[in-house]
């Protein structure tokens, strides 16, 4: 495919990810992916010509942009068992306030993707491979920090963990402060005082 083909993909990928999260699922069409990109009408469609290959188009965008953003992790942490858990709590924290920062773009189309997901199941296959990847990180990430890996503490840290993006991105003040999420670094201290309770996970003090 040539190289100026592969960029313009991509850049109505990105605006269709956009328009989804902007307008919802009755959003996504054609000509607004067409206007969010900048491009002459006509152009979203020759390249995905149904509303299916328009939905296909933001989940391959969505699986890129976490697979860059998974990129950005630290997969080894150093120094003392501490520090590294010490490191793990603001890596979890920053991931938290990423969703209401520079990722909410991505989280809400993810989140618009799962409810189309639920009547498509080829979608629910692509948004499956995301959500495994989280497990996995996560998992990797607890052994990094020094702490015991299982199955079920993964489970019970990934499924939390996720359970905060509706709410961190509808933004209700009144859930948000009733889950803890004004102050996610408190949250993720309380989550693993939860999942790993062997351990001290006050902050430092000073």
């Amino acid at each position: 495919m040539p190289q100026e083909n592969v960029r313009r993909r991509r850049t109505l990928r990105r605006a269709a990810l956009a328009v989804l999260a902007a307008e919802g699922g009755r959003g996504l069409t054609h000509r607004s992916v067409d206007a969010a990109a900048g491009v002459p009408v006509g152009t979203a469609k020759n390249y995905f010509p149904t509303r299916e290959d328009l939905l296909r188009a933001v989940a391959e965008e969505c699986a890129l942009a976490y697979g860059e953003r998974a990129a950005e992790v630290p997969t080894a942490m150093h120094g003392p068992e501490r520090e590294r858990q010490e490191a793990l709590v603001q890596l979890l924290s920053a991931l938290l306030a990423d969703a209401v920062g520079v990722g909410r773009t991505r989280v809400l189309a993810y989140l618009e993707l799962h409810a189309e997901a639920a009547r498509r199941p080829w979608l629910a296959e692509v948004l499956d491979g995301i959500s495994l990847g989280d497990f996995l990180g996560f998992s990797a990430l607890a052994g990094a920090a020094g702490l015991p890996v299982d199955e079920g503490r993964t489970r019970v840290l990934t499924l939390a963990l996720h359970g905060c993006l509706p709410h961190l991105v509808a933004n209700g003040t009144r859930t948000r402060a009733a889950a803890g999420l004004d102050e996610p670094e408190s949250l993720v201290r309380a989550l693993l005082g939860v999942v790993h309770p062997e351990h001290d996970w006050s902050a430092p003090a000073g």
